[in-house]
């Protein structure tokens, strides 16, 4: 350098500088110095000048404070693109992603290992890029007034919360740490549950917002045009929402529910309702509220609907008719065919089982018993597996030779097993169909896709097998898992794991990381890609059957991924189907993060199921509906498990 060959000219002294001793003559000093700095060449000038600011910043450089403010603002302007940048999330607000990252938190080994579960290659990239939601770091409750506070207080994707002002003053002043590993994994935890729970509570809040403001006390809201729409007239949401509300400790919600349930429903119309629809969500919303509550106004509109619903069964079979005017008492079937899908007439047993027994009035039970009856010695099934629709005239299958856990056939096989729970597992039938149906989906329509072995449940059609799989069968991995929870076969939990992975990944292979209706599994060699997206199935509709089974398998086997899981399904959720003015909307294309297409609908189920499943899947109380008292029915509504004396 040549600060070593020119020492000479830069050893510069000025009187009074080389004692202790202070000059109180301000001005002489001035003067002395100024004419010394006169009598320096321009290039002694030059190299003093260089000097100074050199000392001033290897002093500032030195001192840890400085330096540690310095690297914080350096890595507080880090490149956005890197891996271990995560865009923000606030739970309770849930806007769009803030475009500006922040201050980006220490790298979590777990974090690489999650991500290599994510597919293929090109997927993963995108995700990081985008912000995936398993990897979004969050602000707790970020607003311009605690803006300070805020910056201190941080939580991870994995909810961990870290206090930096804390964190600092124990390391400078040398205290004893008290959080061992497992303290923090506590904390963490602790910490996490409250966060995620709240991020719920949020969501229906904003979900009620809407329909208050738009659709009160009607069927449907249509959040895009700020409107409603009707199905049957009966306040469809509301009802459905009932014991979400109570289960999320949503007091005031539901007791404004309560007064218009108390002071405006009446089932006095003169309108026709789906018997299948009705009684899951409205006969079983208002049984499992009036269990909840003890509330016997719930109760008393239970048995109101329940009567007015039981002409749906004066057929030629007694197959329930599907439709039904619960003002005049007379039932029919669809205008284009006498047939009943066999989902719809199977899976409305536990409501009317329920209400017989409060009741102690048979006829209730009686009705869907005999159903049951004749779909279990009917020919036409293929090693327990049933067909699609039956006849209300005839009592017997049709369009036989189509087998699938998909639409119109879906919850027959869920309510075999929970029937049998219900009954306190007394009823060997409904057990015995329940496990020859499950051997069947085994040795007819399980297979696996390629290139990465993703185990999914197919279709077969005359003998044809389909690669096509319904969002609506990922009801099955949480009704295997409960069967295991019950003392059924352990590789019934296997294959809920092995299920329970491939519907996960029918979220988070797609762009907007939601999943879509309908998909198709690539079964050749050589394919690059395991799920293939027809155009006209590539809507959601807010479904509840994949965070269903999460909560199933998360509350049976402890294991924390089926949560990490389920927050990203919600994020998603309200990343691409939160509409400002409240509620959520269905959308029209999964695949297109850029504009998903909103189809201006709330379904009822989206409060009365999806948000309820993600609470009591991030609930870390076993207690909060017990598996081993109640069952839910196939719209979430919680009924409990008869005693052994029933």
């Amino acid at each position: 350098m040549h600060l070593s060959s020119r020492q000479d000219y830069v050893s510069i002294s000025f009187p009074g500088q080389g004692s202790e001793s202070y000059n109180n003559s301000k001005q002489w000093r001035r003067q002395s110095c100024w004419r010394k700095w006169k009598q320096l060449s321009r290039l002694q000038q030059s190299l003093v000048l260089f000097i100074l600011v050199l000392l001033f910043i290897c002093g500032i450089a030195s001192h840890p404070t400085v330096t540690k403010h310095l690297r914080g603002l350096t890595d507080g302007k880090q490149d956005t693109d890197s891996n271990s940048i995560l865009e923000p999330f606030v739970p309770l607000v849930l806007p769009e992603p803030a475009k500006q990252s922040p201050p980006p938190l220490p790298e979590q080994p777990s974090q690489k290992k999650l991500s290599n579960k994510r597919g293929p290659p090109v997927l993963q990239n995108r995700l990081q890029k985008k912000g995936n939601a398993s990897e979004i770091v969050v602000e707790v409750k970020a607003a311009d007034s605690k803006k300070g506070d805020d910056e201190a207080r941080v939580i991870s994707w994995r909810g961990a919360v870290i206090d930096t002002d804390e964190a600092t003053e124990g390391t400078k002043s040398g205290e004893k740490r008290e959080d061992s590993p497992a303290n923090q994994e506590v904390k963490t935890s602790t910490d996490l549950e409250f966060t995620w729970l709240e991020a719920v509570r949020e969501a229906f809040r904003h979900a009620w917002k809407g329909y208050k403001e738009f659709a009160w006390g009607h069927d449907e809201l249509r959040p895009i045009s700020k409107s409603y729409s009707e199905w049957f007239g009966l306040g469809l949401t509301l009802i459905d929402a009932l014991d979400t509300m109570w289960i999320l400790e949503l007091k005031e919600e539901f007791e404004e529910a309560k007064l218009w349930v108390a002071t405006e429903l009446t089932f006095n119309k003169n309108v026709d309702v789906n018997l299948f629809e009705s009684t899951i969500r409205i006969l079983g919303g208002l049984l499992s509220t009036y269990h909840l509550t003890g509330d016997t106004l719930f109760l008393d509109k239970a048995k109101d609907i329940g009567s007015r619903l039981m002409p749906a069964f004066n057929t030629p079979s007694r197959i329930p008719y599907s439709d039904v005017n619960i003002g005049k008492g007379t039932a029919h079937p669809p205008r284009w065919t006498s047939d009943s899908t066999v989902a719809e007439v199977t899976s409305i047993q536990l409501e009317f089982r329920e209400l017989s027994r409060l009741t102690q009035e048979p006829q209730y039970q009686a009705a869907v018993t005999e159903v049951m009856k004749q779909v279990h010695k009917l020919d036409g099934k293929l090693d327990g597996l049933v067909p699609m629709f039956i006849n209300t005239n005839n009592g017997q299958f049709t369009h036989q030779g189509i087998y699938t856990l998909g639409a119109r056939a879906d919850s027959y096989y869920e309510y075999l097993l929970k029937q049998w729970i219900q009954g306190g597992k007394k009823e060997n039938q409904f057990l015995e169909d329940y496990l020859q149906a499950i051997e069947g989906v085994k040795k007819n329509l399980l297979q696996k896709s390629s290139p990465n072995g993703l185990t999914f449940v197919g279709e077969l059609s005359h003998g044809q097998f389909s690669p096509k799989m319904d969002h609506l069968v990922c009801f099955l991995p949480g009704t295997l898992a409960l069967g295991a929870h019950n003392g059924l076969p352990a590789d019934h939990m296997d294959l809920a794991k092995e299920l329970m992975e491939t519907c996960y990944q029918m979220y988070i292979q797609m762009e907007t990381g939601l999943s879509p209706e309908i998909v198709h599994f690539n079964m050749h060699e050589g394919s690059t890609r395991d799920i293939d997206v027809k155009l006209a199935d590539r809507h959601n509709l807010l479904r509840p059957e994949t965070v269903e089974s999460l909560f199933y398998l998360h509350r049976f086997t402890k294991d924390h991924k089926y949560r990490e899981w389920g927050w990203e399904i919600f994020q998603n959720f309200d990343k691409y189907t939160k509409v400002s003015s409240g509620g959520y909307t269905s959308i029209n294309n999964v695949r297109d993060p850029e504009y998903p297409s909103p189809r201006d609908k709330m379904e009822s189920f989206f409060l009365g199921e999806t948000l309820k499943y993600l609470y009591l899947l991030f609930s870390d109380n076993p207690n909060l509906i017990s598996l081993d008292q109640y069952v839910f029915n196939t719209e979430a509504h919680p009924l409990p498990v008869w005693p052994s004396s029933a």
